[in-house]
Parts: structure tokens; C-alpha cells; sequence
């Protein structure tokens, strides 16, 4: 017989070399020691390669907008994946997310939009959640219908909204809503210092910025590209990640939601009602995901457009993983993969070649570091693949455009090739489970 949750004793913090708990401060100051650590190898790249525009403001507002969406896509994941849901299919309830948001926009307002398109999701995410936990259909199956569903149901419902009657008149056709209006953005205003005003913050970090000094000006770019002409719905999808932090891991709600993902047996023996649980997991799932397709109709482009996901349902399922199921970790994923995405679309080949000379010192610190624990086959990988990138680097002014738009795909893999090590997904992930199973 299963252990219930009441019998098994609690899990141990884990230790560190020296015998000493690691608790959450101890976290907190190795994410404070990778920043730092990252930013002083971004100013260095600066400094050696000129290539400015690697920290500018206008670069992270950029990766910002682009982080934003797979962010919520990830979060949305890790909702239906800490209930034991697998959800291949954001990619489906994005796409949703889309058409709701570019139709009720353009038909209303904005902000109705917005509304439509986390209703769209949710919708995605119930009928996801009725074949996977109502009729224990196999997780990957259903994520693939839903994405086919949502795609096809979709590019229907554009041909008759859209290619008909006012619709046309104001510019949509069967790929493409009319425009709706513009929700609002905004940048950190001006302050004062002892009755002297100083101006705009975002303006102060620009003339900072354009000094070129090392690690300070990189700071400033950075910090000006987070205060400067946010949109409303980024600072939403902040909040959502903190919110999301706070519920499932400091209440009883999010306790018992997590317990369906890790031992739904154990859980239904406690009381937990885990098909309720899961189909909350689900409903909100397909919310986050249809935000997530929303902020692409009405933030980036004002319009419905098909296609308009690109992939980024599945790009937020590698963010998630990447952040290990957590939402810290995989708001850091969706922004590294927003970053390399908008460094390919501004700046084309010769920003990109500058990360050539930043992935060679990645690779070298890693070549080392399994050198240190004695894993001599990965260490003499990784050098050979390091001294490979440097010839690369010095061999070459600029990057083909062919690689420059494979570069966020690029570092997906990478990134998750590097952490698969230390991933622990929920131990019920992708099980089929009924009730009074356990009985």
C-alpha cells in the first residue's frame, strides 16, 4: 500500500558540502552572484567586440516584449504540470488566445480583448482537461489535437469574421482581424533629489547608458530597458509570476494542487479532491497561455494575424523546464530566450557574431568546472567545442543570416542540454490517474 502524505515525514532541506542547510536566503544569494557574474561577462563582450547594442535599452525593452509571451506560455505549463497534466498543447490555446483578443478587440475594446483571449485559453484548457482527466486520454495526443483544433478552428472562424461584410471594409481578410486600438504603456516619470528635479529616470539611464563605461553603462541600458514604455500587460505578466510563486507554494490551495502532480493517490487518501484540482490546474493553464497569445494581438501587433504564434507555445514548454518547474526559474528562461530572439531581429549578424566570443567563455568555464568534478569526457567536449567557436569567432566579421535566425532555437537547446542534469519534473507528471484508484 502507498504511504499517505501524513505518514511520510517531511523531505530534508538539502545540504551543502560543509553540513549547512541551504534555505531560501541561500538561493537568493546564488541568483544575486549568477546576475552580477552575468553582466560582468556581457560588459566584457561589449568592451572587447564595440558591439553596444548587446546591453542597450532599446535591446532589452525589445527582449522584454518578446520574453512576455513565452513567459506565460511557461507559467501556463507549469500550472497543468505541477497538477500532473502534461500540456503540449499551449501552442493550441495561444492560437486561441489570439483570435479571441483580435476579434473582441477590434469589435470592442482593448481591454474586452484581453478578457476574450484568456477566455479562449480557458476554454483550450478545459477541453484538454475533459480528454485527459475525464476520459483518461494520453497527455501528448490530446495536446497535439487541441493544437490542430485550435489551428483549424481558427483560421474558420477568421474566414467568416473577418473576410465578410464591415470586417473587410476596415482592412481584415481571412488571415488577418482589423486593428484595434492600442492598450496602454508607460515609463518611470521624473523624481526629485533634495527639491531639485532630476527628470526622467528612463532618460537618466540613457545619458548613462551612451557614456560606454564598463559594467555601469551595461547596468544603466539594462535598467532603462525595463523602465521605458512598458506596456501594461508585461507589468500583469510580472505580477502573475509572483502571484502564481505565492499560491502554490505558500497556501493550502497550492499545496494540495501540487500533492495531484506528486502522489494523486496519496492525495485522494487525504481528501483532495484531484480531478477538481487538476481541472483548476487546466482552467488556469489556458488562461495564462490565452493572455499569452492576447499580448501578441494587442500588444504587438494590434491584429489578429495567422501564424502569429510562432512556436512559442513550445518554446515556453522549454522555458519551463529550464526554470525546473518553478516560476523564478522560468521567468529567467523566457527572458534568455527573449533575448537572443530580439538580438536576431535587430541587430542581424553582427551582434549575433559578438555572442560567439560569450558562448566560447561559457564553454570554457564549463570545460573547467567538469575538470574540477573529473567528468573528463564532458570537459574534453566542451573544449573542443570551445575551441571551435573561437576559431569561428576569429576567423569571421559576421554571422550568415541562415544562422542568425536559427539563434533563439539554438540556445533552446543549448540551455536545456546544459540543465537536464539537475531537472526534477513532478513525479506524477503525464500519469493517467481515476478516482478511487488507490482503493
Amino acid at each position: 500500500m502507498t504511504a499517505t502524505m501524513q505518514d511520510a515525514p517531511p523531505p530534508a532541506a538539502p545540504k551543502v558540502a560543509g553540513g549547512r542547510r541551504v534555505g531560501p536566503r541561500d538561493t537568493w544569494v546564488r541568483v544575486l552572484i549568477l546576475t552580477l557574474f552575468g553582466l560582468l561577462l556581457l560588459s566584457l563582450v561589449r568592451e572587447i567586440t564595440g558591439a553596444d547594442q548587446l546591453t542597450s535599452a532599446g535591446q532589452i525593452g525589445a527582449a522584454l516584449a518578446l520574453a512576455v509571451p513565452i513567459g506565460l506560455a511557461a507559467l501556463a505549463g507549469m500550472w497543468s504540470e505541477r497538477a500532473g497534466v502534461i500540456n503540449i498543447g499551449l501552442e493550441g490555446m495561444m492560437i486561441l488566445g489570439t483570435f479571441g483578443a483580435g476579434w473582441l478587440g477590434w469589435q470592442s475594446s482593448p481591454w474586452f480583448g484581453l478578457l476574450c483571449g484568456i477566455g479562449f485559453g480557458v476554454l483550450g484548457g478545459l477541453i484538454h482537461g475533459i480528454a485527459t482527466i475525464t476520459f483518461g486520454v494520453d497527455h501528448i495526443v490530446s495536446g497535439v489535437a487541441v493544437n490542430l483544433l485550435a489551428l483549424g478552428a481558427t483560421q474558420y472562424l477568421a474566414k467568416i469574421f473577418f473576410a465578410e461584410g464591415d470586417a473587410a471594409v476596415e482592412g481584415g481578410n481571412p488571415k488577418q482581424s482589423p486593428a484595434s486600438e492600442a492598450l496602454p504603456d508607460f515609463s518611470v516619470g521624473g523624481f526629485d533629489v533634495f527639491g531639485l528635479e532630476v527628470g526622467s529616470l528612463s532618460d537618466g539611464l540613457n545619458s548613462l547608458q551612451e557614456r560606454h563605461w564598463f559594467f555601469v553603462s551595461d547596468v544603466a541600458g539594462i535598467l532603462g530597458g525595463l523602465v521605458t514604455e512598458l506596456s501594461v500587460v508585461t507589468v500583469i505578466a510580472v505580477a502573475l509570476v509572483v502571484l502564481s510563486w505565492w499560491i502554490l507554494w505558500r497556501t493550502a490551495f497550492g499545496l494540495r494542487l501540487r500533492s495531484c502532480g506528486e502522489n494523486p493517490i496519496a492525495a485522494e487518501s487525504l481528501g483532495v479532491h484531484v480531478y477538481t484540482y487538476k481541472y483548476a490546474a487546466l482552467a488556469v493553464s489556458g488562461g495564462l497561455a490565452g493572455l499569452g497569445g492576447a499580448f501578441l494581438a494587442l500588444v504587438t501587433s494590434h491584429v489578429y494575424l495567422e501564424g502569429q504564434t510562432g512556436g512559442r507555445g513550445y518554446i515556453g514548454l522549454a522555458a519551463m523546464i529550464f526554470g525546473n518547474w518553478r516560476p523564478g526559474g522560468l521567468a529567467m528562461g523566457a527572458g534568455l530566450f527573449g533575448f537572443s530572439d530580439a538580438l536576431q531581429l535587430r541587430n542581424g549578424g553582427t551582434v549575433v557574431h559578438a555572442l560567439l566570443l560569450l558562448l566560447f567563455i561559457l564553454l570554457v568555464l564549463l570545460a573547467l568546472r567538469k575538470a574540477y568534478r573529473k567528468s573528463w569526457l564532458q570537459a574534453g567536449v566542451s573544449g573542443v567545442v570551445a575551441l571551435a567557436v573561437l576559431v569561428w569567432y576569429l576567423a569571421t566579421d559576421e554571422v550568415p543570416n541562415d544562422f542568425v535566425g536559427a539563434t533563439p532555437y539554438f540556445v533552446t537547446l543549448l540551455v536545456l542540454s546544459l540543465s537536464a542534469q539537475r531537472l526534477r519534473m513532478p513525479k506524477a507528471n503525464g500519469m493517467r490517474y481515476h478516482k478511487g484508484q488507490g482503493k
